[in-house]
């Protein structure tokens, strides 16, 4: 059984209509009734307020590789603090972590840290940065806020779906050092019968994050059948180019069958491959290609004169070629944060 929580967090960014109150964290703007719960599981009515449902419940506590988020233009070969809690305001069909995503609070065992034990604990491990990750962080808004204005100096990663309204995302952007955001698919029809949203609302949040000057990588995981047609694919890449820069590193990911999707096939090889060949032909400079071992799909080539500047073999990395974020060969920034 999950834990309860030893506080009572009052949600931010919320109204009260009568004996309801209108969540506005995310674009479903639930509406829930004393005593219920929003989508996502991380907002409860009370008699007098909406409640931060999963406030400090923590349901995996991990060190990866910075990779794993995935990030290949931020910090490389370093390691990060990560960590995840309960619930989700998607409801994806295919979802890989869905034990933690589509869990209800009190459905799944969790650890309650106060926003002060997790940096401790962070620190001990020699971390300096943290990742929100494994479950969707933006619907644990208020402990991410609390777990930075308690460490100031900590980096901040969320890997997150992207599903969250315009005010909070600022403020988000405001504490956070890099995004990971997943763009399901390419059509509003695949966001809403696989994953309970819409597109526009996503690429919106996208948009903010860009404008706001944060770090941003994005992943697409290439489903069968779903949204790994050469035209989506185009229009996906064409999208980046336009509305954010080609200089935005895009990770293609390999589907393997799980969730409720687990008659569906692994995604080819050379389906993959294809991909990245589209996106690399619709002019972005960093395409890359995960879940998969590929001769060079998870290297970062200059794109001035074509020189590997960083060798990846899954989770072992090798930089090289490199003066700070630039190419060591021709002088051409890269755009990574070391």
């Amino acid at each position: 059984m999950g834990l309860i929580s030893p506080v009572s967090i009052e949600a931010k960014y919320y109204i009260r209509d009568g004996d309801v109150y209108i969540c506005q964290l995310c674009p479903h703007e639930c509406r829930i009734p004393v005593g219920g719960v929003g989508r996502c599981g991380a907002r409860k009515g009370d008699s007098e307020k909406l409640i931060a449902n999963t406030y400090g419940k923590i349901s995996y506590i991990c060190t990866d590789p910075i990779e794993k988020k995935p990030l290949y233009h931020y910090h490389p070969k370093s390691k990060i603090f990560s960590i995840g809690s309960i619930g989700c305001n998607m409801s994806c069909r295919h979802c890989q972590n869905y034990s933690i995503s589509q869990s209800n609070s009190g459905n799944k065992r969790t650890t309650f840290k106060s926003a002060e034990e997790i940096v401790t604990m962070c620190r001990k491990e020699g971390m300096d940065s943290i990742a929100f990750t494994y479950n969707e962080p933006t619907i644990w808004f208020e402990y991410i806020m609390d777990v930075l204005a308690a460490d100031p100096g900590l980096r901040c990663v969320l890997v997150s779906n992207g599903l969250c309204n315009e005010e909070p995302l600022r403020e988000l952007c405001k504490v956070t050092d890099a995004f990971n955001i997943d763009i399901k698919g390419f059509t509003d029809e695949f966001y809403m019968n696989v994953c309970g949203a819409h597109l526009e609302d996503v690429l919106k949040s996208v948009k903010i994050i860009f404008e706001e000057g944060v770090h941003l990588e994005l992943t697409y995981l290439i489903i069968p059948g779903y949204n790994d047609s050469d035209h989506e694919i185009r229009g996906f890449s064409a999208w980046v180019r336009d509305n954010l820069s080609r200089k935005i590193p895009v990770h293609f990911t390999r589907f393997h069958p799980d969730n409720y999707f687990d008659n569906v096939p692994w995604t080819p090889e050379e389906t993959m491959y294809a991909a990245r060949r589209i996106a690399m032909e619709e002019g972005l400079n960093y395409v890359y290609i995960g879940n998969m071992m590929s001769e060079d799909g998870g290297n970062t080539v200059c794109p001035g004169c074509g020189r590997t500047v960083i060798n990846r073999t899954g989770y072992l990395v090798e930089i090289k070629d490199m003066y700070g974020s630039r190419c060591a060969e021709c002088g051409h920034d890269l755009r990574i944060i070391r």
